[in-house]
């Protein structure tokens, strides 16, 4: 499991009721059965980021839990811990969540007692916990960003790094400061950025993470230098989505850091901590304020001229997510993580007022019965159905006023393990879903895997292109099939197998439904069942670009297969699991060992105009340019500048640690730069090439910004 951040309230809590020393402690509502399974599960899956003593950082115990946690359940306990890991919470059984959490809470001095914790227990933790000693040098009361907060950026007190308990975490605005020309950001710029700006995740609203810049090109972007690196927070799954306005860059940190920084030199202009963890993939700009997701539900608005809080909301019956929020047209749409719990709330897509964060309207991506599409799950009833999460951002067409989001799948993984047959739909997951963004009105949904039954999920960007008069949405799953489809009906356009494939025995050429081969559909529990790609995903998080100067889409993608069964998962009320199945992993037939492919595809006919293959993954977004460049980072430290005419290498550097994140080009005082981050953490994407090529060793520190220009004309 991943840093869990969450963990780290921000609202600090003046007059918190612990039981006094000496006193006898009041029993908790979990067991020494529990706490005991729950030991084994951290020291399986979370003390490679936290450490054996739960100290961090973030730290989970001491005076910095107490004070964060104390007024709080230990339902919010158990909410903020399932929103993990940031790429694929809810990735661990109910029962899993809740021996941490009971584990968490004895380490921090809860007493075991006979009631067993659950997911409807809401006990404040305050009330069973033991005081522990005073902290010197605690924050004033208050929340983000009140009090004598304003000490220096990484202060912390001694304690943090010898012995005793560490340091209450340093809160809110760490360093002031201002950006004194900053423009305000319309809706037509977020449509059609200015061509030195980046104002959201992906670039635009249409989600291309294609500039128009071209200063570098093809034939000089071999002289490129690096102009600047700043150090990023240490610690915790790092796959940052740095925004950049009026050569102001704005970079989002593991640990709840978001700064803002002067693009030519890297000099901080302001600097605020939260305390809980951002949705690393994705920010935005609009108007006059940063918007960002947290891990523990809330959205917050920054002041984007001084880092300040304009608001900070709680999303009703909402779930943390990996990806941030789209802002169109005044609102702000945010997806959601966390949905393979057995409970009566399904997820949703909801939209919120930019203004104020008050919620407008959400979409449920599973159908219950009575609903349309409530008869897709077959035999299953409401409460057992679960999954449909949107945990990557949206894109957004504001001439058909609509938003295009992708879903995973239904959970747990396979058909057999969630009582459902193979045939059984599932709607609305792993689908394109178009949503009215007004409104939150299903307009239509095409779905790319039904009964979808190997964690090949269909869940990431939605790309928006107009070509040849047609106005087009692409997308690609873990299944490694490319998807053309209609944007203003849903039309199935075309289809493209971008790897090797062999899950699917057949996809319809007319309608783009597609088949399973029978034994993926007939498969029981504990029977073996073969297929590539792997759960890895034949494309997975690391977004691909439309570059409009040659038409195309530049994929990453990666090659590795898998064998998975099936486990049994009891069906209880709060029960449930999202994967319940036992995997194992090897080579993609016909890739001698090359995990890492980036491919280009052309827009109309689909045809794979170049690929190039590596042993190492590629973990990042790819960025093009109107200077017929494309850049992209990987697992083993090399970032590259590809040749958009034939994907020859034109130039590569190797930096401090994996490449991963999102790219962005960027101008100041008229001059583009090449902006990347290297980072740590995550999911399948690294796990998986870690067991099939060991010998990829990563440095364990190295997080940074670090930020490339053509040499300054003398």
């Amino acid at each position: 499991m991943t840093r869990l951040t969450l963990l780290l309230s921000a609202l600090l809590i003046a007059s918190l009721a612990l039981v006094t020393a000496g006193q006898a402690p009041t029993a908790a509502p979990f067991t020494a059965e529990q706490a005991a399974a729950g030991r084994t599960a951290y020291e399986t899956t979370c003390v490679g980021c936290h450490g054996a003593n739960l100290a961090g950082p973030p730290a989970l115990a001491g005076t910095s839990f107490r004070v964060g946690w104390g007024s709080r359940t230990t339902r919010d306990l158990l909410t903020a811990i399932q929103a993990m890991p940031p790429e694929q919470p809810g990735g661990l059984a109910e029962g899993t969540y809740l021996a941490i959490a009971a584990y968490i809470l004895q380490f921090n001095g809860a007493a075991a007692g006979p009631q067993a914790l659950t997911a409807n227990t809401a006990v404040p933790i305050g009330s069973f916990l033991t005081a522990g000693p005073a902290q010197p040098g605690g924050q004033a009361p208050g929340g983000r960003g009140a009090g004598p907060a304003a000490q220096p950026a990484g202060a912390q007190a001694a304690g943090a790094r010898g012995r005793g308990q560490p340091a209450a975490p340093v809160l809110g605005l760490t360093v002031a400061g201002e950006i004194p020309t900053y423009a305000r950001v319309t809706d037509e710029m977020l449509r059609n950025p200015p061509p030195g700006d980046w104002p959201m995740l992906r670039r635009d609203q249409a989600a291309s993470d294609f500039s128009p810049l071209n200063q570098i090109t093809r034939d000089n972007v071999a002289q490129l230098q690096l102009a600047w690196v700043a150090p990023m927070s240490e610690g915790g799954t790092n796959q940052p989505s740095p925004l950049a306005h009026d050569g102001v860059i704005f970079l989002n940190n593991s640990n709840g850091i978001i700064q803002a920084l002067d693009g030519r030199s890297g000099d901080l202009i302001w600097e605020q901590r939260l305390g809980v963890n951002p949705a690393m993939r994705g920010m935005s700009l609009y108007d006059d304020k940063l918007f960002l997701a947290l891990s523990n539900a809330h959205l917050v608005a920054l002041d984007a001229r001084t880092g300040k809080v304009a608001w900070d909301v709680a999303m009703p019956d909402g779930r943390g997510s990996s990806s941030g929020p789209l802002l169109a047209k005044g609102k702000v749409i945010q997806g959601m993580g966390g949905c393979s719990a057995y409970v009566e709330q399904k997820c949703f897509i909801s939209g919120y007022d930019a203004a104020t964060g008050k919620q407008l309207w959400r979409f449920h991506t599973v159908a219950i019965d009575g609903q349309p599409g409530g008869d897709s799950w077959g035999a299953l009833s409401s409460l057992y159905r679960a999954g449909g999460e949107t945990w990557i951002t949206g894109s957004y067409d504001p001439d058909l006023n609509l938003t295009y989001w992708g879903t995973a799948q239904a959970k747990p993984w396979m058909p057999v393990s969630r009582g459902m047959y193979g045939l059984d739909k599932g709607l609305y997951t792993s689908a394109t879903v178009a949503l009215d963004a007004d409104t939150g009105k299903l307009a239509w949904h095409f779905q790319h895997a039904p009964g979808e039954a190997l964690d090949l999920d269909v869940v990431f960007e939605r790309v928006l292109v107009d070509s040849g008069g047609q106005n087009m949405v692409f997308t690609v799953g873990k299944d490694g099939v490319l998807w053309k489809l209609d944007r203003k009906t849903g039309k199935y356009l075309g289809h493209k197998e971008t790897v090797f494939q062999n899950v699917w025995e057949s996809i319809d050429v007319k309608t783009g439904a597609p088949r399973y081969r029978q034994d993926i559909i007939d498969a029981e529990v504990g029977q073996w069942i073969d297929g590539c790609p792997s759960t890895e995903g034949g494309h997975n998080w690391q977004a691909m670009s439309h570059n409009r100067t040659s038409n195309s889409l530049v994929i990453p993608l990666s090659q590795s297969c898998i064998a998975i069964r099936a486990q049994r998962i009891e069906q209880k009320p709060g029960g449930g699991s999202a994967g319940g199945a036992d995997r194992r992993f090897y080579e993609m037939p016909g890739t001698d060992g090359n995990i890492g492919r980036l491919a280009a595809f052309d827009v109309t006919t689909l045809a794979e105009k170049w690929a190039i293959q590596q042993r190492a993954p590629f973990l990042t977004a790819v960025l093009s340019t109107a200077g017929n460049v494309a850049f992209v980072g990987d697992l083993d430290r090399s970032f590259k500048a590809i040749d958009m005419t034939n994907g020859k290498v034109l130039w590569q550097t190797r930096l401090a640690t994996s490449v991963q994140g999102f790219p962005i080009t960027f101008t100041a005082d008229g001059r583009q730069y090449i902006a990347v981050t290297t980072g740590l953490g995550g999911g399948s994407p690294r796990l998986v090439p870690s067991t099939l090529a060991p010998e990829i060793r990563v440095p364990t520190t190295g997080q940074a910004l670090y930020v490339f220009a053509l040499p300054e004309k003398r």
